[in-house]
């Protein structure tokens, strides 16, 4: 629009120098500066380098997506988020694609883009394509070449669901802000339904006692990996307690089988001691989800006196006009149906929205710091 905003930020850009100097620097010099998604707590800054980002590029996005030239990517995630910067930033720039920049990038906005846009690969945490499965929309994930999963963990019923509605095998993957993306993968033939995947090329992962030792397959420990990119904290004395041994220990709990592949448990401080027992929330959440009345829930331990917590769900209604009790009541007998009384949660609450980041990732430790309080 003439003499509009429009015409300034022209003015403005084409009154900047059209060169650069480079800057000398170094391999491991400074690249950027990542903050955490503040998932647990307060955000940590972590350090990566410049061989750091090649690296990143060079391993998820080459061997395990075989990202190309012809490939247009889009992302829930906000390039803020390390997730989102190399979906959309990094590996496009990598391997000469092309990715889609928008203000707004919920799961419809998403589907728009494929549709309008022909998005060809997709990254998005599993509520966003339950999101879409149950909108119906899943005729436009199969317009997709490869759909990631990451950001929390994909339940296989989350995954069979998306195949059945749209034949999409979701590529599942775990990475973290300090690791820079994802490091344990598979895709095509090597996808397994409900577990996570293997180390990606040039990375090293097992599962650790608590003393960082690793353990054999079959038995429940944190999770502990090794590659070209680590933790590094800016100024921060939790660089300790991430790295042990040499491991990075990315707080979530895992199991590895006799073939190598891993298995998501639960985020180490997401597990719920309840009257002795132990129960995983993502355990419960995967069951909830399947209700057809509900959109999204969290799983969190509530304090309680006698069983020291008791397993609480909140939980957003496809409806929010519905009745919320008649729901209560539907989710505790659809939970009973299906998993161990021990498991089945005590407190069922509606709620509005569930707190997340910027990137959509739910905040457990929100949920349970307003349950702590009076």
């Amino acid at each position: 629009m003439a003499g509009g905003a429009d015409d300034e930020l022209r003015a403005a850009c084409d009154a900047q120098p059209t060169g650069f100097t480079a800057v000398a620097t170094a391999a491991d010099d400074v690249a950027l500066l990542g903050a955490t998604s503040g998932t647990t707590g307060a955000p940590k800054i972590t350090m990566h380098f410049h061989r750091d980002i090649l690296a990143n590029a060079d391993t998820f996005a080459t061997h395990v997506i075989e990202l190309g030239p012809t490939d247009i990517s889009a992302s829930s995630a906000p390039l803020a988020f390390t997730f989102g910067l190399g979906g959309l930033v990094v590996f496009p720039l990598r391997t000469g694609g092309a990715a889609v920049l928008a203000e707004r990038a919920g799961p419809l906005e998403l589907a728009r883009f494929i549709d309008e846009l022909g998005v060809t690969v997709l990254y998005t945490a599993p509520t966003g394509y339950r999101t879409l499965v149950k909108e119906g929309r899943a005729e436009t994930l199969a317009k997709l070449r490869v759909g990631i999963s990451a950001g929390e963990h994909l339940p296989r019923e989350t995954f069979e669901a998306v195949e059945a509605a749209s034949g999409i095998r979701l590529v599942n993957g775990i990475g973290a802000t300090e690791m820079l993306h994802i490091f344990i993968s598979a895709a095509g033939d090597e996808i397994r339904p409900g577990a996570t995947g293997k180390p990606i090329p040039g990375f090293r992962a097992a599962v650790l006692d608590d003393e960082g030792h690793p353990v054999g397959p079959g038995v429940v420990g944190r999770l502990g990996v090794i590659g070209p990119t680590g933790c590094r904290y800016l100024n921060d004395p939790r660089q300790s307690n991430y790295v042990l041994n040499g491991w990075n220990v990315t707080g979530d709990t895992y199991v590895m089988d006799e073939d190598g592949y891993f298995t998501f448990v639960a985020r180490s401080d997401s597990m719920i001691v309840t009257a002795g027992y132990n129960v995983g929330a993502p355990e419960v959440e995967e069951i909830i989800n399947l209700h057809p009345d509900v959109l999204e829930c969290a799983v969190i331990g509530i304090p309680d006196a006698a069983k020291g917590d008791i397993v609480g769900a909140f939980v957003v209604p496809r409806d929010p006009s519905g009745d919320p009790e008649a729901l209560i009541r539907s989710i505790i007998a659809h939970t009973k149906q299906r998993l161990a009384l021990y498991k089945c949660p005590r407190h069922v609450e509606i709620v509005d929205s569930l707190p997340k980041n910027p990137s959509g990732k739910l905040q457990h430790f929100v949920l349970r710091q307003q349950a702590l309080a009076p």
